[in-house]
């Protein structure tokens, strides 16, 4: 269930989408996450501790990955090997230069050298090394990790996913117009709620999707998360 601060919200908000559309969620067993995690980001973030909310695009297009948070890839276990960074982190392009950009920001790797070997003489006695780790630390900065579409079923059909749950979005978001989160844009998807829903009460932070290599040594992506200490205890 999701926190209590968020049912009445929640349960608003969910009764704008399409009757279809909430029956094939109610009843279709092919997406994920499945309909007991869609709403994980939800449970462990109580609404009036939002600060920002980070809006990704579409779960992970893997079971084991999509649990329920934007850029949170369940399948990583650890973050950093004796090597550099973790294989499954190095695979998962987007979570790679994120991770990157972090240890840039904390003064850790220099901009002429973000390499495996750089990372791997990085002292990482004072950091975190689960992807869980992660998603407590975007939590305690007041960070709620959502997509813009909540599920996932085929690639081709994620416009469709979108569109679905764009009347959700804006009743979540005009619930928190007093609260004034801040929406943190990664990518084109989310960058597509400026141009449908009505964001004038926000403050907005665009930045290209961590997925580009551009993102390690972005300023905006900088300034943003270098306070927020995000791979530290």
């Amino acid at each position: 269930m999701p926190h209590l601060s968020w049912q009445p919200t929640l349960e608003k908000a969910y009764s704008t989408l399409e009757s279809e559309y909430r029956t094939f969620l109610e009843e279709d067993k092919s997406y994920f996450p499945s309909k007991e995690e869609y709403f994980n980001a939800f449970k462990t973030l109580p609404k009036g501790k939002v600060k920002y909310i980070l809006f990704g695009q579409d779960p992970y297009p893997r079971v084991e990955s999509a649990k329920g948070y934007a850029f949170i890839d369940a399948k990583v276990e650890s973050i950093f090997s004796s090597t550099g960074l973790s294989k499954e982190v190095n695979r998962a392009t987007s979570l790679r230069n994120f991770v990157k950009m972090a240890l840039y920001a904390r003064g850790d790797l220099s901009k002429e050298d973000l390499s495996q070997d750089a990372i791997s003489r990085v002292d990482k006695t004072g950091l975190i090394n689960s992807i869980d780790a992660l998603r407590v630390n975007f939590e305690k900065n007041g960070v709620l990790l959502l997509n813009t579409a909540l599920i996932f079923t085929d690639k081709k059909s994620s416009t469709k996913h979108v569109k679905a749950w764009r009347p959700f979005i804006e009743s979540l978001l005009s619930s928190m117009e007093e609260q004034k989160p801040k929406l943190i844009l990664f990518g084109t998807h989310a960058k597509e709620l400026k141009k449908k829903l009505p964001l004038e009460s926000f403050e907005t932070i665009e930045i290209e999707h961590p997925y580009n290599h551009t993102f390690i040594l972005n300023e905006k992506a900088l300034n943003l998360f270098k306070p927020m200490k995000l791979l530290e205890k």
